[in-house]
């Protein structure tokens, strides 16, 4: 079998709207995977974590993955989220178009009633049925009015603060990710390019519709349920409820604090899966061949390898803490070993003992790092196809609400004097401030409360930023609260004093 990759995108067209979808592998068995709330199959991708499931996926089958009509790669402007009949009908159009006649249903999270109700449908259509930290029923009509009200109130949360930098989505749905900015930073940007707010109200208003708790004992394939035990979003006493009510259904329980199938550990529920489907499990682990690596510089320094911070004493000392730096500072391009002994070890002139010690603070930031250092006679450089920074992250984001999402902080804030850091924290500050000033600016009359907080960033990051002081106080005046935009034009008439500069009245102000 071919190396498993992202495959092109193709279309079904179901009624009314274009279905994306994306065929991996070649494998024996065909899996069709129903998608949970909201995703982009394309976008996906670029998260190991998530390539790593797909991959995995792709050696064991031929792996279907679609995106619901409102989502992700599938048409949005001309249609709006389908509800259930529309979707088990979608789900037919994607298997037709790929000329699937029967297939092994995947349902995660949301996308479980679809599957268990397609299942229930169209049994001559389906081999097998998985499904994935699922309920059959998400608000059950006969809950409490202050369930109800609880449910609500964390809907309208979840809406409003989609796709932003206060989005709970990792932290309550991947929690072993959610120490992880660089992923956080992503997940946001993917939340915004896989539904809008308004999508994401139409998903909440049919999630809360779904019921299929009656057909439950009209399920009449082999299932296999699966859960884990601290899922933070559905109990798995409810995954155990659902797999007694389905005829013959086998259950598994995996140990995880994640509702997110491709977080935490993964081998598991995929070996069982696997095995359920065919019999056996063929397939090489989930588990890349070296760790995942990622520096953070904004903000502080750090290094996460799967997903858990190294702690300052594995490093042993300063030097190789600054060498590692020095290197993320290159941006992957060749630092001569002259410069880091001159960096490391001023004054000194020795350059065979210089070399030496130089090796020896090298080994350490390999080990620290899993490897990603390409080292020469003359010069050494950090491997950015090895190791993911979050510096390399700011400058790669593609618009400006990702550029302000991934700056989390001053360029390495412990290093401000340093000679050699200074070009790229101001570097990392321009970036963001361009990016920010713009954003908030474009977001003033329509979410006036957004463009305070992007504005109170700039000032944050420079209080003798005059401009980032006059749209503070804009922003703040058109909020029609003038007792914080008084506070806010007293700083900045203060820090501009400092400057022996003066300031508009604050009734001189107008909003833009």
């Amino acid at each position: 079998m071919s190396d498993v990759q992202s495959s092109s995108i193709r279309f079904a067209r179901g009624r009314g709207a274009r279905l994306a979808y994306q065929v991996i592998g070649d494998g024996e068995p065909t899996i069709v995977s129903i998608p949970p709330m909201a995703q982009n199959i394309e976008l996906a991708w670029q998260r190991p974590e998530i390539r790593r499931m797909l991959e995995r996926f792709g050696r064991f089958s031929r792996f279907i993955h679609f995106d619901k009509r409102g989502t992700g790669c599938s048409d949005r402007t001309t249609s709006r989220v389908g509800v259930m009949d529309e979707r088990v009908d979608d789900l037919r159009a994607v298997m037709d178009a790929e000329g699937v006649e029967r297939a092994h249903l995947f349902g995660n999270s949301e996308g479980g009633p679809m599957a268990i109700l397609f299942a229930v449908t169209y049994p001559d259509r389906v081999e097998s049925l998985t499904l994935y930290g699922t309920t059959p029923v998400f608000v059950p009509p006969e809950a409490s009015e202050e369930r109800i009200r609880r449910w609500e109130q964390r809907r309208d949360e979840l809406i409003r603060t989609w796709g932003t930098e206060d989005s709970s989505i990792v932290r309550d749905y991947a929690p072993s990710l959610a120490s992880d900015p660089e992923f956080r930073s992503w997940h946001q940007w993917y939340e915004r390019n896989s539904a809008t707010s308004d999508a994401m109200r139409d998903l909440f208003d049919l999630l809360r519709e779904m019921d299929v708790r009656d057909v439950l004992d009209q399920v009449a394939v082999p299932t296999l349920v699966i859960h884990r035990t601290d899922d933070p979003i559905i109990p798995v006493a409810v995954g155990r409820e659902m797999a007694a009510a389905i005829p013959d259904a086998r259950w598994f329980e995996q140990p995880g604090i994640d509702h997110f199938g491709y977080a935490g550990e993964v081998d598991g529920w995929m070996d069982e899966m696997e095995r359920f489907i065919t019999g056996e499990v063929t397939s090489p682990p989930v588990v890349s061949l070296r760790p995942h690596v990622r520096i953070v510089t904004l903000g502080r320094f750090g290094v996460v390898r799967d997903g858990i911070e190294i702690d300052a004493a594995e490093w042993g000392s300063r030097l190789a803490r600054q060498l590692c730096k020095r290197l993320v500072v290159a941006r992957g391009w060749p630092v001569t070993r002259d410069e880091l002994m001159d960096l490391l070890w001023p004054g000194e002139t020795d350059r065979a003992v210089l070399s030496a010690r130089l090796s020896v603070q090298l080994s350490t930031v390999r080990r620290i790092l899993g490897g990603g250092v390409v080292a020469t006679r003359e010069s050494v450089s950090l491997d950015l196809k090895e190791v993911s920074t979050d510096l390399e992250a700011l400058f790669d984001a593609s618009d400006d609400e990702a550029v302000v999402d991934a700056f989390t902080g001053e360029f390495l804030p412990e290093d401000v004097y340093e000679d050699w850091s200074g070009p790229m924290r101001d570097a990392a500050r321009s970036r963001f401030a361009t990016a920010c000033r713009r954003l908030a600016e474009s977001v003033l009359d329509e979410n006036p409360d957004r463009a305070v907080a992007l504005a109170q960033r700039l000032v944050d990051l420079d209080r003798y930023d005059d401009s980032a002081h006059r749209l503070l106080v804009g922003a703040l005046l058109s909020t029609d609260d003038a007792g914080p935009a008084r506070t806010a034009h007293a700083r900045w008439a203060e820090a501009m004093a400092e400057l022996d500069l003066e300031v508009p009245p604050l009734e001189d102000l107008k909003v833009s």
